[in-house]
């Protein structure tokens, strides 16, 4: 009697329970979503592919002054031309950058048009860039190949007097 037991309790921790199943198949889940995910985010938007590699981030905030009108507004002055080598930037309006040939790219676009509250959107058609329209301080982060030589104008739809040039060399 004793011996069946023993043999009943080793198979009973032998076998796996219908709720340990359950935990692995959601640990399964969520894993396969995070790498697929992960995938995605990797994915430029003129791509197909996932490129790893550290994309170089550009910083351009959209906004509105009465003198001034409506402007993108740079943050980041390494790619900005005529300031390569400055350490500014921050105030330059609807300023021309300057990428190389195949590097990956990436904007970071926000809305900070406090005075008119006006949606806003970055688009530069030939590299498939968009962003959705953005609402006050909505913003989007948008990654790409700078795999075209030539120049490029970004622009608002919205707005279009909102306008600069990408150049690739």
């Amino acid at each position: 009697m004793n011996k069946r037991r023993q043999e009943a309790r080793r198979s009973e921790s032998s076998r796996i329970s219908r709720k340990r199943i359950m935990t692995y198949g959601i640990i399964a889940a969520l894993v396969s979503l995070v790498g697929y995910l992960g995938y995605q985010s990797m994915t430029p938007a003129n791509g197909n592919n996932a490129v790893f590699g550290v994309p170089s981030n550009h910083f351009v905030k959209a906004k509105y002054s009465p003198s001034s009108g409506y402007a993108w507004v740079s943050m980041s002055s390494g790619s900005v031309k005529n300031l390569r080598n400055s350490g500014g930037g921050g105030s330059i309006m609807n300023p021309s950058y300057i990428f190389s040939h195949g590097q990956l790219q990436s904007f970071h676009v926000i809305n900070e048009d406090n005075e008119s509250h006006s949606m806003h959107n970055f688009n530069i058609d030939e590299l498939n860039v968009h962003t959705r329209d953005l609402g006050y301080f909505g913003s989007q982060t948008i990654t790409f190949v700078a795999d075209k030589t030539g120049t490029y104008q970004y622009y608002c739809s919205i707005h279009p007097e909102m306008k600069g040039d990408v150049i690739i060399e």
